[in-house]
């Protein structure tokens, strides 16, 4: 298939572009306050708010990092990463989370997790931790999914990959951008269209895996899979060839998520308990059709390669897809990844700067600091962090590496922190 950019390619790139610059610029009319910019006014309804959870849930981490990666060393049996997204990291998460997190951060007047911490164990300097903890960590996380975006880019455009940085420097200037100008607003409206985007992306992308010659339909893909000598036998396996590696991944992908600020800070947003309500069962049906079809593509991923390792693993998927979808449908799923991608990093960012905007500069430092002030901070600060990932992507990390550390590390911090503080009364600050 011929590299480069075809027509399509830079046509849907180019209406992409234009459409989330001018979410931006609507939504730049809606930001009045930091609770505006920050969390919608408190009003953000089902769809918007299950769009927000599912899209900041998937990124290029999952697409081209894990999907790639694992589906070569766990075959078909990575598809469980995928329901386990959807039952513990979804479902389950908005049962437990959030009709209390929206009660309890609304009676303490609570923004973000380290203001929600520091109120329910009467400690700052326990939101000064936190804080920091949430900013320094965010900047892995981002990383990977711009060397997601990058490596997609860079196959799929013919660029070479020592150039592949200033894919992602275009790739968060347009983030930085619609974000700046309306913040959680302009996120929520985006994640929304970019998520529907991604249904219909994820649906073409598994349709033409399946279907291509190397795979030549389900059966007949499992079946060569069977066949590779050594690994066959565990890459067709329903739990395959390490059961208790696959359930660590399954955990640290589905509950990790519950300590995350990012996703957590969805059900601040939340309008009312009718919307949490409605908002499980789209995010759970979100994460389903997403996950499973991400982690069932990867799958094949040998099929594709001839069973030869790539130096960078990141780069399994990006190359089955350009060897299995038509041009046409490349763009197509350039977008998904790329939407996928925006929105998580949009999350990332309006997360992590209001941990230091709001939780130290505002929060401790200066207490009286004005409003006007204050929305500067926070969007000087949205830009830093993008600048730090940024820095953080073009070093030669491994995607799933730069995922992990920061996944891991915020999760176990937050997690039994946030869930006891939410459920048991008798959770102390020296406890």
């Amino acid at each position: 298939m011929e590299k480069g950019g075809s027509m399509f390619k830079y046509l849907f790139i180019f209406l992409f572009v234009f459409l989330m610059v001018g979410i931006g610029f609507y939504s730049r009319k809606k930001v009045n306050s930091v609770s505006d910019f920050f969390l919608g006014g408190r009003k953000m309804g089902a769809w918007l708010s299950a769009f927000a959870y599912g899209t900041s849930y998937f990124s290029a981490v999952i697409f081209i990092g894990y999907a790639g990666s694992l589906g070569w060393s766990f075959g078909i049996s990575g598809v469980w990463i995928g329901i386990g997204n959807a039952v513990l990291g979804s479902l389950l998460a908005w049962l437990v989370l959030g009709k209390r997190t929206r009660k309890m951060t609304r009676e303490m007047n609570a923004s973000t997790m380290p203001e929600f911490l520091e109120k329910r164990y009467d400690s700052r300097g326990l939101k000064i931790i936190t804080a920091i903890i949430t900013f320094v960590f965010m900047i892995p996380y981002s990383a990977s999914v711009y060397k997601g975006m990058g490596y997609l880019f860079a196959n799929t455009f013919g660029i070479p990959i020592e150039y592949y940085s200033y894919c992602i420097l275009a790739i968060a200037v347009l983030t930085g951008l619609y974000l700046l100008m309306g913040g959680y607003i302009a996120t929520a409206i985006n994640d929304f269209i970019q998520g529907i985007i991604m249904i219909i992306g994820i649906i073409f992308m598994v349709y033409f895996v399946v279907i291509h010659p190397a795979v030549g339909g389900i059966a007949n893909g499992l079946s060569k899979l069977s066949q590779i000598p050594e690994v066959g036998p565990d890459l067709v396996s329903p739990f395959g060839g390490s059961p208790w590696s696959l359930l660590s991944l399954v955990v640290l992908t589905s509950l990790g998520t519950w300590g995350l600020p990012q996703m957590v800070h969805k059900f601040y947003a939340i309008k009312d308990e009718d919307a949490i309500k409605r908002g499980t069962i789209i995010s759970t049906l979100f994460a389903a059709i997403i996950g499973i079809g991400a982690y069932f593509t990867g799958s094949f991923g040998r099929l594709f390669l001839n069973n030869t390792a790539p130096s960078d693993m990141d780069m399994v998927m990006p190359v089955l897809l350009e060897t299995a979808l038509p041009d046409a449908l490349m763009g197509v799923v350039i977008i998904l990844v790329l939407s996928a991608s925006m929105s998580t990093l949009s999350s990332l960012v309006l997360v992590s700067s209001s941990s230091i905007a709001l939780d130290l500069i505002k929060g401790v430092i200066n207490p009286d600091m004005k409003k006007e002030r204050v929305m500067l901070v926070m969007r000087s600060l949205c830009a830093i962090f993008i600048a730090f990932a940024v820095v953080v992507a073009v070093n030669p990390n491994a995607i799933v590496t730069l995922m992990a550390l920061s996944w891991g590390t915020d999760a176990s911090c937050f997690l039994a922190l946030f869930l006891y503080g939410l459920y048991w009364k008798g959770t102390t600050n020296s406890g």
